[in-house]
């Protein structure tokens, strides 16, 4: 009598599968569900993140931080999704770190603008790059961008968001030097090290742990990493080796169900752009400035994880790169409706690629797990920045393997390359890398006689032209 059953849920699974292939090539692309799922899990879990931070840094704008919190997970699920079914890609978006800063201190706070004011800009911007990727501006710089640049900006990345790590766990901490080694001896005696410490150590176990476990090919390291390294800062608050002090940093690991379940209203932010100073100078000043970071910063991104995950074709091209542009244009608007910051390809989307996934089914994982965030805020912001920061790290140094693909007999080649990796995180910045590499490129090879050899493309002298102008004027 289970028979029927049994034979109907095995159809409807095999129907599942038929379903799934047909919408994300999965064979094609050398992968399965269970991996894709776990890598979009994986991609989550370290950019899970920017639903706490998000808010923070917007409410220093005079934003609802609830209404940005619902802005941001629904914002991400979207631009998400859009990736996956525009592209079948395996990136994920969220709003971008930096332009969130510069949104919230920079337009609001020192220009003096109204945070409406700001998210009109950001609305312009995502319409103007939708227009520009649909005339294939935005393919066309990233097509003339050479094989060394590429690799540069993938070891760049790397390099930025292993320092990001580093930076969150407390394990790279301010110092005479300019940055140093959490000083674990001298927080042992002030009583530090039961605050920021702990979360340094056990980060640096999680580093240790997940490497181990990627040694031994054990599927989905990264993820069970960050679990790990969780589990580990729980059991230390439990027994109290871990002291938590907001003040310091220092959050509590435990889920927090104090106020239940619930949904913030996004009704303070939604549908809040101001476009009454659309036709002034500095509104067009503050939307060009968001457009060009985000430019820079998705190309960026996209150049890195892609390359990392043998995504582009022998030009060095992406394959399907306008619908992953109008992805990332479309989620900016829609992002501006809903009340958040610029919506942008997330460069821990690599940690996802690492972890094996090859196509939209990691996104759409990815997607899902940001709308289940509404209901279980308390959960995943319970993760602390030193259980991802593992992750992070380890994803940084496979990023760096990259720099293997430069030419370094070609100085022409290998200085712009390393002019790109260096710059990304000792400035900071993506999309610096990518200006002072461009700029380098040009200036070198022009002056050294081998422009011609290598027929740069005229994208390149504008781009380079462009970026010298933005350090003589910006």
């Amino acid at each position: 009598m289970f028979k029927p059953l049994f034979t109907s849920g095995s159809l409807f699974l095999k129907g599942v599968d038929i379903l799934l292939e047909n919408l994300f090539k999965l064979k094609e692309n050398g992968t399965n569900a269970k991996t894709e799922m776990m890598a979009g899990i994986t991609t989550f879990m370290t950019m899970a993140y920017i639903l706490a931070v998000n808010p923070a840094i917007l409410s220093a704008s005079g934003m609802d931080s609830g209404a940005v919190f619902t802005a941001t997970a629904i914002a991400s699920c979207i631009g998400t999704l859009f990736m996956a079914f525009f592209a079948n890609y395996p990136f994920a978006l969220a709003p971008g770190m930096g332009l969130n800063a510069f949104f919230a201190y920079t337009v609001v706070g020192q220009m003096g603008y109204s945070w409406q004011v700001a998210l009109a800009a950001v609305f312009v911007e995502g319409i103007l790059f939708f227009i520009l990727s649909l005339t294939k501006v935005r393919e066309a710089i990233f097509n003339c961008i050479p094989f060394s640049l590429k690799y540069g900006v993938t070891g760049g990345i790397g390099l930025f968001i292993a320092f990001i790590g580093l930076q969150n766990s407390h394990l790279v901490v301010d110092g005479a030097t300019l940055v140093s080694i959490y000083p674990f001896k001298a927080s042992l005696a002030s009583g530090e090290f039961y605050t920021t410490g702990i979360g340094a150590l056990l980060a640096l176990i999680g580093v240790i742990l997940t490497a181990v476990l990627m040694i031994k090919n054990v599927r989905g390291a990264i993820l069970l990493g960050i679990l790990i390294t969780w589990g580990l800062g729980i059991i230390a608050e439990v027994t109290g080796i871990y002291i938590p002090d907001p003040a310091k940093g220092a959050f509590s690991v435990m889920p927090d169900f104090s106020n239940g379940l619930y949904i913030p209203s996004l009704m303070p932010s939604f549908m809040q752009m101001d476009f009454s100073y659309i036709f002034t100078f500095n509104f067009v000043t503050i939307m060009l400035s968001f457009m060009f970071v985000d430019l820079f910063d998705t190309l960026g991104t996209l150049i890195g994880v892609a390359s990392k995950a043998n995504m582009l074709d022998r030009q060095g091209r992406l394959p399907r790169i306008r619908g992953a542009l109008l992805a990332d244009s479309v989620a900016t608007s829609a992002g501006a409706v809903l009340g958040t910051s610029t919506v942008t390809t997330f460069v821990e989307s690599s940690s996802g690629v690492m972890a094996g996934g090859r196509t939209g089914l990691t996104a759409v994982t990815v997607a899902i797990l940001f709308l289940a965030s509404l209901l279980f805020a308390p959960v995943f912001l319970a993760i602390p920045a030193f259980a991802t920061a593992p992750a992070l790290i380890i994803v940084g140094f496979l990023m760096l393997a990259t720099v293997l693909n430069i030419d370094f007999n070609d100085m022409g080649e290998a200085v712009p390359g390393f002019i790109a990796i260096i710059a990304m995180p000792f400035m900071y910045s993506i999309s610096e890398g990518i200006a002072l590499g461009i700029i380098s490129y040009v200036v070198i090879n022009v002056l050294s006689g081998a422009a011609g050899k290598k027929n740069i493309s005229g994208i390149m002298y504008i781009l380079a032209f462009l970026f010298v102008l933005k350090y003589i004027f910006v």
